[in-house]
């Protein structure tokens, strides 16, 4: 009896696209399972030629290797692996290990925090993917199904193979004022496979980029409704609230507002303990449902002075057309990847 069935679904799969191509093996010494810090059991890498030199690296870890200990019968572990694809020079004859290393931190991430990821997600790291490139502009990441692999059947239920692709933070931006998907797809032709090249430039500079982006933001708006924050905060008077945020995210706040209010959808601004969120309304009204939640209705004439009082800047200013609502930005510390403060101040 197979005593990893899981494991050995994934290397099934792996044959059908690489045959016999002995991969180069990454393992953990000390499992997580038995107390180890990384999560995933191990990583194997494959070079490829085409369509562009990279190297294929998949893990092993995030569904059930050995045996089924979820109660998701349809399901796998978290669901999915990890795989990524790191541009590779031509007489380039070993992986890099930094690859490695993001999957494992990827894969601690859902572990710890018990959030997992799905196609279209997408997550800042707060640095570059390639922790030891500071001259890196590629710092944002989000995640497709691999193009080759897809998803499989496994004993244990089933497996999607999810590819963590790396942008810059201009297409980052660009991704969160429109949708993943259609970002993704403006890409596809400077990224065969969306191999990640750390190296490279934001590609946003591209005429067909940059038209193809513009025009699905007019026709589409944002996909994205949630915007994870440092700070929504809120103070209220008999007539009077204001609404306080941080001035680092300013900016995505003024471009999702504008991707999700004129297409009819609400943008919502969540911390660990408060939720503010800004809906389309006829009429301005505010609502404090229970404690912690706060809705601002937001009439479409009323949208443009809205965005202007959210500027990058501390300060307070009132929005004439929203009678009673104040908008306070205050400066923001800013922190690397491992939370600590840098001693750069926004704001």
């Amino acid at each position: 009896m197979d005593e990893s069935p899981g494991w050995e679904a994934i290397d099934a799969a792996l044959r059908g696209l690489y045959g016999d191509v002995t991969p180069l093996h990454l393992g953990t010494v000390h499992k997580w399972a038995l107390g180890g810090p990384d999560p995933l059991d191990g990583i194997s890498v494959y070079p490829r030629a085409e369509p562009v030199p990279h190297w294929h690296f998949i893990s092993y870890g995030m569904s059930e290797l050995y045996e089924k200990v979820s109660d998701n019968p349809d399901e796998s572990g978290w669901g999915f692996e990890f795989t990524f694809r790191a541009a590779r020079e031509p007489d380039e004859e070993k992986p890099p290990m930094w690859p490695a290393s993001l999957l494992q931190n990827l894969g601690r991430y859902v572990y710890t925090s018990g959030n997992w990821f799905e196609s279209g997600h997408h997550i800042n790291p707060n640095g570059p993917i390639q922790a030891d490139n500071e001259d890196s502009e590629i710092r944002g990441l989000t995640f497709i199904t691999d193009p080759e692999l897809g998803a499989i059947s496994t004993p244990h239920g089933r497996v999607e193979f999810l590819q963590v692709v790396g942008l810059a933070m201009e297409e980052y931006e660009a991704l969160r004022q429109w949708r993943p998907d259609g970002l993704l797809q403006a890409l596809s032709p400077h990224l065969p496979l969306y191999v990640t090249d750390v190296n490279r430039r934001s590609l946003m500079s591209l005429p067909d980029v940059a038209r193809a982006v513009e025009e699905g933001k007019a026709r589409d708006g944002s996909s994205d409704g949630f915007l994870y924050v440092d700070r929504a905060e809120w103070e209220r008077g008999a007539e009077t609230t204001t609404v306080r945020m941080g001035a680092v995210e300013a900016a995505a706040v003024v471009g999702a507002l504008q991707g999700r209010l004129p297409f009819g959808r609400a943008l919502i601004l969540e911390t660990d303990s408060t939720r503010l969120a800004f809906h389309p309304g006829d009429a301005f009204a505010i609502e404090e449902p229970r404690e912690g939640v706060l809705d601002v209705y937001v009439p479409q004439d009323a949208l443009d002075d809205l965005k202007a009082a959210i500027r990058p800047t501390a300060g307070r200013t009132a929005v004439p057309s929203l009678p009673g609502l104040t908008v306070e930005i205050v400066p923001t510390v800013l922190k690397d990847r491992y939370g600590n403060e840098t001693g750069k101040v926004v704001g």
